[in-house]
């Protein structure tokens, strides 16, 4: 099960990169928009991740069901750790299309204060071991990311411009690299709770 979950992965990861690769150029920033594309896609997995994880964390404390606590700490740590890495993707999107490192813009700190605050809490929850803490955890986590992004200011850091291209291209090829990047979170989601499982029946 967990062979094929990491084959699965593997070749997930691979379609996203070829499909990055070839991804359509934008008028303003050439072929560079393709890193957008993938910070893009990259937070956005992110971000479902945080969500599902709070969504069914509070169904397991509603209804007392440690399965969904178990899922709601796999989703929780797939949001990390696409959280982790889409830093440097973003890293990667500034230097390509501004030429520099903006460390100061303020949805970048924003991003980095979440990450380190997030791997912190992920790392109590492993060792505290009751998944009714993590559903805890993760509903607040979400509350508070979702509150930060609303109140932090964008500078350098426009809102998608995806969806309100004239480019029926650009478009779709966006849905089809964040759908293989969504595929990819709920694989690593699955190896998360497969994980578990095996270390319960141990």
């Amino acid at each position: 099960m967990r062979k094929s979950l990491w084959i699965g992965l593997f070749i997930t990861l691979i379609a996203i990169a070829g499909l990055t690769l070839v991804g359509p150029a934008e008028e303003t920033l050439g072929t560079n928009v393709r890193v957008v594309y993938l910070h893009g896609v990259w937070v956005w997995a992110s971000m479902a991740a945080f969500t599902f994880a709070a969504l069914v964390g509070l169904a397991g404390l509603i209804t007392r069901r440690e399965s969904l606590n178990l899922w709601s700490r796999a989703l929780g740590r797939t949001g990390l750790i696409f959280w982790l890495t889409y830093l440097p993707i973003s890293l990667w999107a500034m230097q390509t299309n501004w030429n520099g490192l903006f460390l100061a813009e303020p949805r970048w700190r924003l991003a980095a204060v979440f990450a380190l605050g997030g791997l912190i809490i992920q790392v109590g929850l492993t060792l505290m071991g009751d998944p009714r803490w993590a559903s805890i955890a993760n509903l607040l986590y979400w509350l508070a990311l979702m509150f930060s992004l609303q109140t932090t200011e964008k500078v350098l850091h426009p809102g998608s411009p995806i969806f309100s291209s004239d480019s029926l291209l650009i478009k779709v090829y966006f849905s089809v690299l964040l759908l293989l990047t969504l595929i990819a979170a709920g694989l690593v989601t699955f190896l998360w709770r497969s994980r578990d499982m095996t270390e319960a029946e141990s």
